[in-house]
């Protein structure tokens, strides 16, 4: 019988037991959402945020993850992909937010409000974000399961 962890397991361990009650909290606004963040462990905070922002990326680029209420974590996914050892994301994230607006929109109408939308027009004609999705994109593809692995070393270290 094989005991080999899957990649993303051990990453997963350590979320899975908050997810829901943090997913829960969006609703009730940025402040409520930051301090239910901020009462789970640094790592789980940084794997949490990193995590949602790649999955959202990966779904539907930079656009989606800011038009969704996952767009709440913008400023702690930048911190989780420093603290995961995936600089480059960190910055591609950091790079998105600014072109979002300063000081970052957490309020996810205030986001709407500033984003682009489709009307019909080609991606490439009204979304700010195609390049860095691009570059996201080729970052994680440049080695099987790269954010796994990062994620999972970082969740295994003492």
């Amino acid at each position: 019988m094989s005991h080999a962890v899957r990649h993303g397991e051990h990453y997963w361990s350590l979320v899975s037991p908050h997810w829901l009650a943090l997913n829960e909290s969006w609703s009730h606004g940025a402040s409520y959402f930051l301090s239910c963040l901020h009462r789970v462990p640094l790592k789980v905070q940084h794997l949490y945020s990193a995590h949602w922002c790649q999955s959202e990326v990966c779904n539907g680029g930079f656009h989606q993850f800011f038009y969704n209420t996952t767009g709440i974590l913008a400023p702690e996914a930048v911190a989780g992909f420093e603290a995961v050892g995936a600089g480059q994301l960190a910055s591609l994230v950091g790079t998105a937010i600014s072109r979002v607006g300063t000081p970052y929109p957490r309020d996810r109408s205030a986001r709407l409000s500033v984003l682009p939308q489709a009307d019909g027009r080609p991606r490439e004609e009204w979304d700010p974000f195609t390049d860095l999705d691009n570059r996201f994109y080729e970052w994680l593809d440049s080695e099987s399961s790269r954010w796994d692995i990062l994620a999972d070393n970082y969740a295994s270290d003492a």
